[in-house]
């Protein structure tokens, strides 16, 4: 392992690794070695990462709770950079480029305390709040979307935007066209993020038990459940006769999502930086309690092309679900329309946009005067 390379540092989440993912397979195709460093939840999905090794630092999130658990938190967070610091120092990377959430902090710090040159990406349209603590700290903020909020006026000239990142699997979905209405079906993806959400549980089955028999039989549902509402989602569907399959993951759900004449959703980043390259009309509900609102941002990126419907939580009620889906159903040329308008939204090749960003950053390390 002495050929140096370049340590990705995500957060232990669907939402950071799955662009960390996408940029390390980019770079992978330039000949340029990854390492990744992130926490204990991440190590089961890590067998999988494509990195030539991976690192776990100790982190916490020093948010709510106790004063006493924050303090823990704190001493968490001061042995990760210890740690990291002795990482950097063997492997000597090239960049360290972070992903956000808390886990990020240790590494990008240790960075910053080794001047070793370093960037963001924040996944959101409003900066994280890993990533604020960090922002001042880094050579360049990469964006997801064409406006990053939270910025600092100081730090705006850092901000690059380069998309976000999707994984191979679904550049591959984007290739799939939209499927036609020849079979008379009418398919719909329904998924509440890498966590799953029970108000997708509660209100979908009841929208659907309001459409008409005719509605009903035409239509085919995926639907991401978690566990403990599975079996109830799956009886309803049941009980009204509907062509429905559920489950807590899907390990292909971008090609189940290419797959759909709609889809319904939260608005994580990931999720609407999927649609967008996809290319799939949607309803989005962001989650309410994110005290940024990020996911309320990112969904309207696609609500300005027309791509997107977005509810607030609290109006997102089966009756209205019901009449939107029975529109919609009845308006397929809306739905190619807005197909198209998502993909307009969309940057597929934002791993790539990420990597050049990722070289100048390194080129001008080597270079000082560039940068002049």
């Amino acid at each position: 392992m002495s050929e140096r390379c370049v340590l990705l540092a995500a957060g232990g989440t669907g939402g950071h690794l799955f662009p960390a993912e996408a940029l390390a397979v980019a770079l992978a195709r330039r000949g340029v070695a990854v390492e990744l460093v992130t926490d204990d939840r991440a190590m089961r999905y890590g067998g999988a990462f494509p990195a030539r090794a991976i690192h776990a630092i100790a982190s916490a999130t020093p948010r709510g709770g106790s004063v006493l658990a924050k303090g823990l938190a704190a001493l968490t967070l001061a042995r990760g950079v210890l740690e990291s610091l002795g990482l950097l120092r063997r492997v000597r990377p090239l960049c360290v480029v972070g992903f956000g959430g808390y886990p990020t902090v240790p590494p990008m710090v240790a960075a910053a305390l080794l001047r070793v040159p370093s960037m963001l990406h924040d996944q959101n349209a409003v900066l994280g709040k890993a990533n604020r603590f960090l922002a001042s700290s880094v050579d360049a903020i990469a964006s997801g979307f064409p406006t990053l909020g939270g910025v600092p006026p100081t730090l705006s000239g850092r901000v690059v935007c380069t998309g976000n990142p999707v994984r191979p699997v679904v550049i591959e979905a984007s290739h799939v066209a939209y499927p036609d209405f020849a079979d008379g079906r009418f398919r719909l993806a329904v998924t509440g993020g890498s966590q799953g959400a029970k108000v997708m549980s509660d209100i979908v089955p009841a929208a659907i038990a309001l459409l008409d028999p005719a509605q009903r039989g035409r239509l085919v549902i995926v639907q991401q459940a978690r566990g403990e509402d599975e079996a109830r989602v799956r009886e309803v569907y049941q009980q009204l006769g509907v062509d429905a399959e559920v489950a807590p993951f899907f390990a292909d759900l971008p090609a189940r999502i290419a797959q759909a004449h709609l889809v319904i959703a939260r608005s994580g980043a990931s999720t609407v930086s999927e649609l967008a390259v996809i290319g799939r009309p949607s309803i989005l509900v962001p989650f309410p309690f994110a005290l940024d609102q990020d996911q309320a941002a990112n969904a309207q990126h696609l609500a300005a092309t027309g791509a997107a419907r977005v509810i607030v939580q609290k109006d997102f009620t089966p009756q209205w679900l019901a009449a939107q889906l029975a529109q919609a159903m009845a308006d397929q040329p809306g739905l190619i329309q807005r197909a198209q308008a998502a993909r307009s939204a969309g940057a597929p090749d934002a791993a790539e946009r990420l990597a050049d960003l990722v070289a100048l950053i390194i080129e001008r390390a080597r270079k000082p005067e560039t940068a002049k």
